[in-house]
């Protein structure tokens, strides 16, 4: 059941929070009217597993994917859900503008390329976690790709999918993010620290002649990190805002929520220290440790 371990959330032991989690699905279940092989259906998992969650044979949690899926499914809170929390309701706007979905698959049939396709002629702003996608090489991508939840097959074809995305003259895309991130790169600090001085030259050059290459449908601002933090998200357009989390995305598409998104991206725009036209000159110019 690839089950996610709470232990120490909230300083609580994890058998109080499995034990609340229990009683309150329980409670779900009975409320629902529905029995146990079509409550499991409505939240994706199979009839088995919802069986041991109402045991109590394990004092492990569900997966975060699956317990976000029953709070939205019942219409309550996570934090109801795992006791951690007396309010058992979560607001009409998010109900209605919240969904979650994995980070997994062959990219062409990811609901992410269906958000890039329909941005189209709008306006992508993109905080990446690391290195942006498209200008990491396939031996870059190939090291990192231990810590990402798609196949290698699937992180080089989303790769080549953004950086033909770029090279369409109706994009728009704005890229901002700390500029120490490529310094740590370059010195081969962080994550990178095993990864060899010829494999980060190579980076360093290939990404120099894309941001020369697709200027200016996609642009790379670079903030000072000591001032400024950002977690990592995409604005597509007007219509949607997808955080990043590790192996899913949190997606909000109320739009008070872009819009303040939106206004966060474009105030690290205004910090920024190196704006796009002087991006490709900035990493040509970062000293390989």
């Amino acid at each position: 059941m690839n089950d996610f371990d709470f232990e120490g959330a909230s300083g609580m032991d994890k058998r109080d929070l499995s034990g609340t989690f229990r009683d309150r699905l329980k409670g779900l279940l009975q409320r629902s009217g529905l029995n146990q092989s079509a409550f499991a259906a409505a939240v994706g998992i199979d009839r088995s597993a919802l069986s041991q969650l109402l045991s109590g044979a394990s004092a492990r949690l569900p997966r975060a994917e699956t317990l976000l899926r029953i709070a939205a499914e019942h219409q309550v809170s996570l934090d109801w859900l795992l006791g951690l929390s007396q309010d058992e309701g979560i607001t009409g706007e998010l109900r209605e503008s919240l969904e979650i979905t994995e980070a997994r698959g062959g990219f062409n049939d990811t609901l992410l390329a269906k958000w890039h396709a329909e941005a189209v002629g709008t306006k992508i702003r993109y905080v990446p976690a690391g290195i942006p996608d498209l200008l990491r090489t396939e031996a870059v991508i190939l090291y990192e790709a231990e810590a990402m939840p798609q196949s290698r097959t699937a992180q080089l074809s989303e790769a080549q999918y953004r950086v033909d995305y770029n090279r369409r003259p109706e994009t728009d895309m704005e890229v901002c993010m700390p500029r120490q991130t490529l310094e740590l790169f370059a010195k081969g600090e962080g994550i990178w620290r095993t990864l060899p001085e010829p494999v980060r030259a190579e980076q360093i050059v290939h990404m120099a002649q894309l941001l020369d290459d697709l200027y200016p449908t996609f642009r790379l601002f670079l903030y000072d990190g000591r001032k400024r933090y950002s977690a990592p998200y995409t604005v597509f357009g007007p219509y949607r805002a997808a955080l990043y989390m590790g192996g899913m995305y949190l997606v909000l598409s109320a739009t008070s929520s872009v819009t303040t998104l939106t206004r966060h991206f474009d105030g690290l725009i205004r910090g920024a220290e190196i704006n796009a036209h002087e991006a490709a000159d900035f990493v040509k110019s970062l000293r390989l440790g």
